[in-house]
């Protein structure tokens, strides 16, 4: 029975780095000024069914930048959706959900606190120095 459940797990990852690839394709060939060419697809999320898939969209820029972004895909959902079923050979072609993932820009934040943490014992001894 495990081995059955491992299967489909390795269906799903394998479906969803095909969809990760095709809609990278599709952003670049999206027409929409609104969408950044720094815009890219850090990972998708497809139930096991295929009905629903989240795909976690980044992007460079401010908050505002983001939600343009972000609306930009929502109003292009259809013409994506459409362009994702001419590209792969799935019996349901699921529907979109696109989600802004800040991870990057969380691991920046985290990486610089990092750096002043470490810089702080040192510029002490210096000055003592």
């Amino acid at each position: 029975m495990k081995n059955a459940r491992r299967g489909g797990a390795g269906r799903t990852d394998r479906i969803n780095e095909e969809i990760r690839k095709e809609m990278s394709q599709i952003f670049y060939d999206l027409k929409d000024p609104r969408i950044d060419v720094r815009t890219s697809v850090l990972r998708t999320e497809t139930t096991r069914d295929l009905k629903y898939c989240k795909i976690y969209v980044t992007t460079l820029g401010d908050a505002a930048a983001q939600a343009e972004v972000k609306e930009a895909l929502k109003s292009a959902s259809g013409f994506i959706r459409r362009e994702l079923a001419h590209r792969l050979n799935l019996r349901v072609t699921p529907e979109l959900t696109f989600l802004m993932d800040d991870s990057i820009e969380y691991s920046i934040h985290m990486a610089e606190m990092i750096k002043s943490i470490d810089l702080g014992p040192e510029t002490e001894e210096e000055d003592e120095a």
